[in-house]
């Protein structure tokens, strides 16, 4: 494990950048902008002005940015003990808390500016509301109670419906459905996640995986949530927003991941874990693509 850097050592201006880029987590901040932008796109009705599209997007990744960077404030002390977070700006000394703190309100004050002035209040609200579940109900709850993937899955689900609700201003079926899939596909990701990850989250005292843990309990319940996604697929062509071959897209796609499901409940192993977190990373972007190129 890394030890922090004396105070009294000046921090390099290209680690400071570096350093910067990971509290803002910017790979996932970039995922979660683009699920964002599905529901801004979903929601347009005739072409889409892009100047507003990249104002939105850049107050998103600073919302989420925020969110990552209040996340590592408060989890310093854990991600030192961890091997894949050990390097992270605050446990090496790259940032003081008093900066990190400065730089998280700044993104979000920003943030929310952007979306009052140049979208709706809906949207703030939304996007704030992200902030504190994230940064103050999920984060503490990691280490004390696997609900916690269930806390998350709600900020976790927001962006799409944000989206939406940027250019609708208006709550509904549409940001709602949104929503649901969101919802659902996170407890088979991050329940993953967490079975690979769970030697490294043990050494931190974080509690992801349901109370029975690696074992076939676990991956029935995965399964079950991805079964949940087949159906919930079906529901944007039911309700008129997109048309049939997305809908067979997206069943196709929920199905196949649904038999990666039946692989861990047969193995239990790390490999098809592992198996499942790509497959993921995979399900949701190519859904909602095709909701987008599918729009009615």
């Amino acid at each position: 494990m890394k030890t922090n850097k004396s105070l009294s050592t000046p921090v390099p201006t290209s680690l400071k950048w570096k350093g910067l880029l990971q509290l803002m987590k910017l790979r996932l901040s970039l995922l979660v902008v683009f699920s964002a932008v599905i529901g801004y796109l979903l929601a347009s009705k005739g072409p889409v002005n892009l100047g507003m599209l990249l104002l939105f997007s850049l107050a998103g990744l600073l919302i989420t940015a925020a969110s990552n960077t209040i996340n590592q404030l408060l989890e310093k002390d854990t991600d030192a003990l961890m091997k894949r977070t050990s390097n992270r700006p605050l446990p090496t000394g790259v940032f003081t808390v008093q900066e990190t703190m400065m730089i998280a309100a700044t993104m979000a004050v920003l943030s929310l500016v952007i979306f009052i002035g140049f979208f709706n209040f809906r949207t703030a609200l939304l996007a704030f509301s992200s902030l504190i579940l994230y940064a103050f109900a999920y984060t503490p709850m990691k280490t004390r109670h696997p609900v916690a993937v269930f806390i998350g899955a709600i900020p976790g689900a927001l962006p799409p419906m944000i989206g939406y609700i940027a250019v609708s201003n208006s709550f509904g079926w549409e940001p709602g459905i949104l929503f649901a899939i969101q919802f659902v596909w996170q407890f088979p990701h991050f329940w993953a996640i967490a079975w690979v990850l769970d030697e490294d989250y043990k050494k931190a005292g974080i509690r992801l995986l349901p109370g029975s843990g690696q074992d076939i309990r676990t991956a029935f319940q995965i399964m079950m949530y991805t079964l949940f996604l087949i159906p919930l697929g079906f529901v944007p062509y039911w309700m008129g927003m997109t048309g049939l071959t997305s809908a067979i897209i997206t069943m196709i796609c929920g199905v196949l991941f649904l038999a990666q499901t039946f692989y861990l409940m047969k193995e239990c192993s790390h490999k098809a874990a592992r198996a499942i977190m790509f497959g993921s990373f995979l399900y949701l972007p190519v859904v909602q693509i095709a909701l987008v190129l599918d729009k009615v």
